[in-house]
């Protein structure tokens, strides 16, 4: 049988040690009792739609994490770089990709490889 709780539980305790959040804290941001993080990071919660989705989104976890364990998981440089992106609006994100591709090309220029 698929053990569907360790992901999450998983996943989360990854996020609170990059956030540097206390379970209580996390369970303070989203309105639930601290047992509730305390049992899903032990395996032992299979929470409800209304927990989960305000967990993964007020910790910023990628809910790939949690759906598609199997998947190869990102650097947490290349997370924390989503993660900013996705939260741009349009103007924003075409704003960002002639800088990026700028300083890319900067980077990459001095070490020989080509953008």
């Amino acid at each position: 049988m698929q053990d569907y709780s360790r992901p999450l539980g998983d996943a989360l305790k990854r996020a609170r040690g990059e956030s540097g959040y206390t379970q209580r804290q996390v369970a303070d941001k989203i309105g639930k009792d601290v047992r509730t993080i305390l049992n899903i990071e032990n395996y032992k919660g299979n929470p409800k739609l209304e927990v989960l989705y305000p967990l993964i989104r007020a910790m910023n976890i990628d809910a790939r994490e949690v759906f598609y364990p199997e998947l190869e998981r990102e650097s947490p440089a290349i997370r924390q770089l989503r993660l900013i992106v996705e939260k741009c609006d349009e103007a924003e994100a075409a704003a960002l990709i002639p800088v990026l591709e700028s300083v890319l090309g900067a980077m990459r220029s001095q070490d020989g490889t080509k953008i």
